[in-house]
């Protein structure tokens, strides 16, 4: 684990999160800096810096993660009407923090998507 990564110091407690929702792979915190009116993480407990880093043997850790997203969607009132997941990967990806995350956004009408 990075000193400095704040998903880390999140997940060992360090640094108080509001978490809504965890298992023994992954948690879910509300984003400090929504972008929609329901904007979670979900995040493993492992430090994997990004997606690019999941080799075949992590890649049931997408599939638990979009578990934990679904659940954290209908926990949030979202489900029914739509929700996007995403994941980004290195600066120009749009990553701001170097370890493994899926946001959850829903609660209005996405724009810009890709399809």
């Amino acid at each position: 684990m990075p000193a400095d990564c704040i998903f880390c110091k999140i997940a060992t407690g360090e640094i108080k999160s509001e978490m809504v929702d965890r298992d023994e792979k992954v948690f879910v915190i509300k984003d400090i800096h929504p972008q929609a009116p329901v904007h979670l993480l979900v995040i493993p407990f492992e430090h994997i810096a990004s997606v690019a880093e999941i080799m075949k043997g992590k890649a049931d850790l997408i599939g638990r993660m979009t578990l934990m997203a679904n659940k954290a969607a209908a926990d949030a009132g979202i489900a029914g009407k739509g929700y996007r997941l995403t994941i980004n990967c290195g600066g120009e990806g749009g990553q701001t923090v170097g370890h493994l995350h899926m946001h959850v956004l829903g609660g209005r009408q996405m724009r810009g998507g890709m399809g």
